[in-house]
């Protein structure tokens, strides 16, 4: 098993997002880890990659490469779906506050058309309007207001967010939940102790996965590597 872990950030983050939790991370490895940060379509360095999280997920574990892959959030999504395609670089898989797509059509329809208006939301206000509406909801409430965070979420475009919305959003992705049974890697599914709808929806994915283990971040909401990095980091590499 290789000694690298491979960070997936969330919706309107950049790479930059995890580097304090993952330095956090190798510190606590008795071998230090090589860190590897994917900024995923429509964010940071691939603001101008427009695909949909079916695409990305048979390139991800060759952009990545071999070794334990965290993701949060459409991070999550993005992972657990190339996850299920069992590749063998993929070692091992820790989620948080992550879901594994909606089985039920009606739901996603829902979903798409709301991911719909936000698009069309960030496309008229432009992005920097936009990520202070999208830290206002309830679910960033816990998220400490750091000027670093804004501006690094800001560097984003309103055409990467709007397309990634539309592309990679809940609403517009195949749900995975059928395959699920199929991965056959360690897994460790975190939410935040706050985030009442992840903490349900976690304990499905766990359930649904043979082996994995599944854990609550105190103290958390959403944002569990933002809000209490120390206690994520401890939890992970625990697990590692």
């Amino acid at each position: 098993m290789s000694g690298r872990l491979v960070f997936l950030h969330g919706f309107t983050q950049t790479h930059h997002h995890w580097h304090e939790c993952a330095h956090l991370i190798a510190s606590r490895l008795v071998t230090p880890p090589t860190i590897a940060f994917v900024d995923l379509p429509g964010h940071g360095l691939s603001g101008d990659d427009h695909r949909t999280i079916e695409a990305v997920a048979a390139d991800l574990p060759r952009v990545g490469g071999a070794g334990t892959y965290v993701g949060y959030s459409m991070g999550g999504r993005h992972l657990l779906a190339a996850a299920v395609r069992r590749p063998p670089e993929i070692e091992r898989i820790v989620v948080i506050g992550a879901n594994a797509g909606l089985n039920d059509p009606a739901d996603r329809a829902a979903r798409a058309a709301e991911d719909e208006r936000r698009a069309e939301r960030v496309e008229q206000v432009g992005v920097k309007a936009f990520v202070d509406e999208w830290l206002a909801m309830p679910m960033f409430a816990g998220v400490p207001s750091i000027e670093s965070d804004r501006r690094h979420r800001c560097r984003n475009t309103a055409t990467g967010l709007a397309a990634s919305l539309r592309l990679a959003g809940t609403g517009a992705q195949e749900p995975v939940w059928d395959a699920l049974p199929e991965i056959s890697v360690p897994v460790l599914v975190l939410a935040g102790e706050r985030d009442v709808k992840f903490v349900d929806i976690g304990h499905r994915i766990a359930e649904t996965i043979p082996g994995a283990t599944f854990a609550v971040i105190p103290d958390a909401g959403h944002a569990t590597f933002g809000e209490r990095p120390e206690a994520t980091a401890e939890l992970i590499a625990a697990w590692l």
